[in-house]
């Protein structure tokens, strides 16, 4: 069973911590940068915990569901998607790879080029960290109405030029 990482020692939204802490009339508790970091600092923290039971991490399942969704990408361009260095990306790979969740082929574009396919396992795989991650958001985003996530979900999308919706 997983848990929520908010409320357990960390704080979080909903649990009561961040409003009883002297810090929090701070100006930087209303500085974007601030409040970007630390949601996604909750968020993520919630989703490993959830996603721990498959022996996998935000960043590995990122990869999983890119490699899911049919569009053959490269290392490079994972690289590029997930702003992650592509020194980064080749062991998140690696691991998938072992379990038998992804291979790699190559790029009918670039011969020189590989890219990462899911494997049946990994359809699996995916569908059961998805299920996982579901929950984790709406652990992490209740103290949000629906319409009050899909704004939130839109602008995120826009603030870093991404079509979301």
């Amino acid at each position: 069973m997983t848990q929520s990482v908010v409320g357990s020692g960390r704080t979080g939204p909903g649990d009561g911590a961040a409003e009883s802490n002297p810090l929090a009339g701070s100006t930087l508790a209303g500085h974007i940068p601030f409040l970007l970091a630390r949601a996604r600092a909750a968020v993520t923290a919630n989703a490993n915990a959830a996603l721990d039971e498959l022996g996998l991490k935000v960043r590995t399942f990122s990869v999983l569901w890119l490699a899911g969704e049919g569009l053959d990408p490269t290392q490079r361009e994972l690289s590029d998607f997930l702003s992650l260095d592509p020194s980064q990306v080749v062991p998140l790979v690696d691991d998938l790879e072992r379990r038998g969740a992804v291979s790699r082929q190559a790029d009918p574009r670039d011969r020189r080029s590989r890219i990462i396919v899911i494997t049946p396992a990994g359809r699996r795989l995916l569908r059961k960290a998805l299920a996982l991650t579901d929950a984790a958001d709406d652990r992490s985003l209740s103290a949000l109405t629906t319409e009050e996530r899909a704004a939130l979900q839109a602008l995120l999308g826009k603030v870093v030029g991404l079509p979301v919706g």
